[in-house]
């Protein structure tokens, strides 16, 4: 309604300074026998030409704009809602958007990578989907794929796997949406593998399995661990725990998905027990809420 409201007030303007064109035409331009100005009118012709030119181009810019925001699904595509009733183990075709992906490998013989990816009502974690290399350079984010797999489920985490997909029109990013309000409560999960956002939530002190409190090379309260246990070493997954309203999570920093050369692999390593930080990432489950973290930063 705004765009349409500032393009006639536009056209007024143009229809506006014709109007005096004339005036000042009939001044001073040469004139016909009926008084009227010809070098006015052929600049009223050609203001009336452009303005309606103006206008074909906007509507048309407008009517491109509403088509790419409506992200319509393509005939035998599942809306979010039909993928997240449908059963497990069935065969599900989505549309969604690469937001995010792991790493390329080979998994006895083929080619595969596990993507992150959303639409604009929900997320879609496609683990081990098959695909050349050349195709997951390709998969930059914002990229439209059209999906066909089998919905599955482990360890809480809904997924599409035996996939395969293919490349389409379109582009969309998705904001992060901020569930900070949502840890602990049943509604979390309804925003599972969406990219989301925490904030102002406290480093906590890493444990062992039994609950042990980890301390570092220095004797200090270590603030992440590598791997769930602290098996392992740099490179891999670092786990750390962060708390709000007085509870506790476990968030991770996958390794297939931000390397140990990521900025943000950096700044988990550098936390300290007791540091207030924001947080992005992927809103993936391990049983309960268990997120890929993207972006660690100082609370605002």
């Amino acid at each position: 309604m705004k765009k349409m409201t500032a393009l006639f007030l536009s056209l007024a303007l143009v229809f506006g300074c014709v109007g005096c064109g004339n005036d000042d035409g009939q001044a001073s331009g040469s004139s016909d026998s009926s008084g009227t100005s010809v070098e006015s009118s052929d600049a009223s012709d050609a203001s009336t030409e452009s303005s309606t030119e103006s206008t074909a181009e906007a509507q048309e810019s407008s009517s491109e704009a509403s088509d790419a925001g409506e992200d319509v699904k393509s005939e035998g595509v599942m809306t979010y809602e039909e993928y997240a009733a449908a059963a497990l183990d069935t065969e599900v075709v989505i549309e969604a958007y690469v937001q995010a992906k792991q790493s390329w490998w080979e998994k006895d013989g083929q080619g595969c990578c596990t993507v992150y990816a959303q639409d604009k009502d929900g997320g879609y974690f496609l683990y081990e989907m098959a695909c050349s290399e050349e195709d997951y350079a390709k998969l930059v984010p914002g990229t439209k794929i059209k999906v066909t797999g089998f919905k599955a489920e482990w360890s809480g985490e809904f997924e599409i796997i035996d996939a395969a997909f293919e490349i389409g029109e379109g582009s969309y990013i998705a904001e992060a949406e901020d569930v900070t309000a949502l840890l602990g409560q049943d509604d979390l999960v309804n925003h599972q593998n969406k990219f989301v956002s925490f904030k102002g939530m406290t480093v906590e002190a890493a444990k062992d399995p039994e609950g042990n409190i980890i301390k570092d090379e220095a004797g200090n309260e270590a603030a992440f661990l590598y791997n769930w246990d602290g098996s392992g070493q740099d490179g891999d997954d670092l786990y750390f725990n962060v708390s709000v309203n007085g509870a506790t999570y476990t968030f991770t920093v996958e390794s297939y998905l931000c390397d140990s050369t990521t900025d943000v692999y950096a700044a988990v390593k550098g936390l300290k027990v007791g540091d207030k930080i924001d947080m992005e990432g992927f809103l993936y489950w391990y049983n309960g809420v268990n997120p890929h973290i993207t972006s660690v930063k100082a609370a605002n």
